[in-house]
């Protein structure tokens, strides 16, 4: 229980629900999953469009942005096990032949070549001020009702203003022809499982569509 404890003094969360990170200072997060272009197939016209629209985006915000890159090892074995379920159902013994060499083939190039997943995002951010505090409690006096009314109230504002970032930052994105889906709670849960577990999550094959990271390279650059 101990190390459970001071383990946990290093996770910045503090709950995730709705799709939003809620942070223990009190900060927020909204987690985008951007679809990738290959820039290098663009034409020279179609380059110099999206580095402008991508300046105009970073030019044009009064907030942080963070980006970063989920990158994860697959884990194939699920597959050959379902290669191999196939490999005893088949009659033909130079189809059984075929597939058995096929299975081999594919351990030899993943063990000589990883197959890597990368997965790109971007970290939408809302923190609290001094003065959102102070008008929290000038909101609680105006109501003349208890503070837990003044707090949903003040959370609620905040949430609208992240939602706002969060509609910019998209169609933003969506300008440059990137594909942008904001994370549900679900899916934050799986990211945030496979961020802290790589190894585990790699060996157990959890499935989920962006892949995973280096926890630490990823947690610190997402919090």
């Amino acid at each position: 229980m101990a190390r459970t404890g001071a383990t946990q003094q290093f996770v910045q969360i503090q709950d995730i629900r709705d799709g939003v990170v809620y942070l223990k200072d009190g900060g927020m997060r909204r987690i985008l999953m951007v679809g990738g272009v290959n820039f290098e197939l663009k034409s020279e016209e179609e380059q110099e469009a999206i580095l402008r629209s991508f300046q105009n985006l970073l030019n044009g915000l009064d907030f942080t942005l963070q980006f970063f890159i989920h990158s994860r090892k697959v884990n194939v074995r699920p597959y050959l096990e379902k290669i191999q379920a196939r490999e005893k159902q088949e009659q033909n013994e130079l189809l059984r032949t075929q597939i058995e060499e096929y299975i081999e083939f594919i351990k030899t190039f993943v063990e000589e070549n990883p197959i890597i997943t990368k997965s790109f995002f971007a970290i939408v951010p809302y923190n609290p001020t001094a003065g959102a505090e102070q008008a929290k409690g000038l909101l609680a006096g105006i109501l003349g009702g208890p503070k837990q009314k003044a707090k949903e109230a003040d959370t609620g504002r905040a949430l609208q203003q992240l939602g706002h970032r969060v509609d910019e930052v998209t169609s933003s994105l969506e300008n440059i022809g990137l594909h942008v889906t904001p994370l549900d709670t679900q899916e934050l849960v799986e990211l945030y499982y496979n961020l802290y577990n790589p190894e585990l999550t790699e060996k157990q094959g959890t499935e989920i569509p962006y892949g995973g990271a280096n926890a630490g390279e990823a947690a610190d650059a997402e919090l």
